[in-house]
């Protein structure tokens, strides 16, 4: 029988994130998305304009249909959310459908770089960190994981030494694992390896394990990489891979398309190329 992952994001026309990552993806991956939508907009909301419709009271119009239909998730997998209201609405999604054998992965978008997204208030903070405890993986950027541990960002960021810096950020993960998160994968993490070429890494880590799974930095700065990392990972995970498997599938897989989209220059804004890269996610027999 067909997988199926809940998917509560945005829909965007324009820039390759969200909803448009996942359903693409997870769909290549022999899983059945079943996207909740938050928000309809034009286009993302890094483009200089757009038009958003707010879905915030239709989600429940979806939870209670569903519930009627007596819907069974394998998954549920949440991203961008706009408002403490939403995340209120994904709480009682949670309780109606988040059963013995369901995974929750929370990607906790918030901020990126050292800064926080617009959207962004101490409020949503909080309840954000009430969600990711609740989950049994979650994907949160470094300036993510620093908000949600409370730490200062730059006490981390700053820190050349490769080595140190897993292990500042695999300690400070470790004690978020503690509180409720069973594993949390850290994207974008950008060092240097022993030979000084400059990496993108992912690093996963549990309450007693700690790994990174690194490719070299091919430049640039798009949207969407970590729909499409949190989308391969939750697609994996419902038909049985190991995480570890997961992540260095999709950072192959990321690894083209930005390497693509740097080559073609493809508009930060309008997200990668990953289309023509989908068939190296199905699974091999």
């Amino acid at each position: 029988m067909t997988k199926k992952i809940a998917i509560i994001n945005d829909l965007s026309g324009f820039g390759r994130c969200s909803l448009t990552a996942a359903i693409s993806v997870t769909a290549a991956m022999g899983v059945q998305p079943c996207p909740l939508p938050t928000a309809v907009l034009s286009a993302q909301t890094g483009y200089p304009s757009y038009y958003c419709d707010d879905y915030t009271d239709k989600m429940e119009h979806f939870r209670l249909e569903w519930k009627k239909m007596d819907a069974h998730f394998d998954g549920i997998y949440t991203g961008f959310v706009a408002s403490e209201r939403q995340i209120r609405h994904i709480f009682d999604f949670i309780d109606t459908f988040y059963k013995e054998g369901t995974f929750l992965i929370v990607d906790p978008v918030m901020g990126d770089n050292g800064n926080t997204y617009a959207m962004f208030t101490e409020e949503l903070r909080r309840q954000m960190r009430r969600l990711t405890l609740k989950a049994d993986i979650i994907t949160p950027n470094l300036t993510e994981l620093c908000l949600l541990a409370d730490i200062d960002y730059h006490t981390l960021a700053h820190i050349e030494d490769c080595s140190r810096l897993i292990d500042a950020v695999g300690r400070t993960g470790k004690e978020l694992c503690k509180e409720g998160p069973g594993e949390i994968i850290v994207t974008g993490i950008r060092h240097h390896d022993e030979s000084g070429i400059e990496m993108m890494g992912n690093l996963y880590i549990s309450e007693k394990d700690c790994h990174l799974a690194s490719f070299p930095y091919i430049g640039g700065s798009y949207s969407g990489t970590g729909d499409l990392f949190a989308s391969c990972l939750a697609a994996g995970i419902a038909r049985g891979d190991s995480i570890p498997s997961i992540m260095n599938m999709a950072g192959e897989f990321l690894e083209l398309a930005l390497a693509d989209s740097v080559k073609e220059q493809i508009p930060r804004n309008d997200g990668v190329n990953y289309e023509k890269y989908l068939p190296m996610l199905f699974r091999q027999s």
